[in-house]
């Protein structure tokens, strides 16, 4: 799309579905001087308190392979979740919260084929396991890696990613039965998430919001700066939360 959707916008849930409405009064940019003032208050474009801002500056990419960032209503981490943050590092990217929508098209307001989609999956395959020596395997429904692994990633229009925690983002799994025709990947990082003791993921190979986006945003469209671009942001995030809390305190 042409801008963030959490710039502009504010995200409305009622009930099970999730829609965006158009904010009448523009959006102040970060940095300005009566949010600096306390840096309690949120950050308009990344909703972080101004402490933990680290979205100043930050030049959306023109990405090709879009963007869809699903998150569990109840997740919506203030200070350490990434998903807004992320989303705001794209021209074509969106994110909803709620639990369920009837299709993808609905979503995303215009004509989709799910088909052509690719969804982080949440099973407890290894990427490792299934073809060594790649950090992005392509997967059927029944959990075997496809022949033609490059071929099924180069029919990929957009990547769907669900944020919350494990429980959280399988209930956005479940709730939502046309992610079923969307391709499956799984992901076998070089190392494990920067959340580090902050965060604890339930597994090696998990990776924060931002850096599930960074990784397979930059192999599909294959310009490595989206990773570094993407996870420096992050580092930079992590780096405000250790010195504002001491540098110690873990997140559950």
């Amino acid at each position: 799309m042409s801008r963030p959707a959490c710039a502009g916008r504010r995200i409305v849930v009622a009930g099970d579905q999730a829609y965006t409405a158009a904010m009448t009064e523009p959006i102040a940019p970060a940095g300005t001087p009566d949010t600096l003032a306390d840096p309690l208050a949120e950050c308009p474009r990344c909703g972080k308190p101004q402490a933990l801002c680290v979205c100043e500056g930050i030049a959306p990419i023109d990405n090709k392979i879009a963007l869809l960032i699903l998150q569990h209503p109840q997740e919506q981490d203030r200070e350490l979740g990434t998903a807004r943050l992320a989303v705001l590092h794209f021209r074509n990217a969106l994110i909803k919260i709620g639990l369920s929508w009837p299709n993808l098209g609905k979503i995303l307001g215009r004509p989709a084929d799910p088909k052509h989609w690719v969804v982080l999956y949440l099973g407890s395959l290894r990427a490792a396991a299934l073809v060594p020596g790649r950090e992005i395997v392509v997967v059927d429904k029944n959990g075997h890696a496809l022949e033609r692994q490059d071929a099924a990633l180069a029919e990929i229009e957009g990547v769907i990613l669900l944020d919350g925690s494990w429980s959280q983002a399988k209930t956005l799994w479940w709730r939502n039965g046309w992610m079923l025709k969307c391709k499956r990947v799984v992901l076998n990082p070089a190392r494990p998430s920067r959340y580090g003791k902050l965060r604890r993921e339930p597994r090696r190979d998990g990776l924060s919001t931002i850096e599930a986006a960074a990784m397979l945003l930059a192999r599909l469209e294959r310009k490595p700066e989206i990773e570094a671009t993407l996870n420096a942001s992050f580092e930079r995030l992590l780096a405000r939360y250790r010195a504002m809390h001491g540098g110690s305190r873990a997140h559950h």
